[in-house]
């Protein structure tokens, strides 16, 4: 279960929906579903979660012109999460050590 959240998303969006909709955004394991992904923030972070919806993003396909050259490569898929919490409750991403 440690490896289901990999990190939040801190985007001038995410915290604009963090303010106005009390949803927060996380980039977790492509494999995880929305079930484990509730649990994994329960169990984190201590809240209610009241929906999960998620985004797979494949990886695209970039070239690169060199002197040596044509190279392909591809940038990482990843899976994006938007998670709803109570109205009472909230996640201190910023926390003070």
């Amino acid at each position: 279960m440690n490896n289901i959240l990999i990190k939040p998303l801190v985007t001038e969006r995410m915290t604009e929906l963090m303010e106005s909709e009390n949803k927060y955004g996380f980039i977790v394991n492509y494999n995880a579903n929305k079930i484990e992904i509730a649990k994994a923030i329960k169990k984190r972070f201590e809240v209610d979660v009241v929906a999960v919806n998620t985004i797979k993003y494949k990886g695209k396909v970039k070239t690169q012109f060199t002197k040596k050259g044509r190279f392909s490569g591809k940038t990482p898929q990843f899976k994006k999460a938007i998670i709803t919490l109570k109205e009472d409750q909230k996640i201190d991403l910023f926390e003070e050590v």
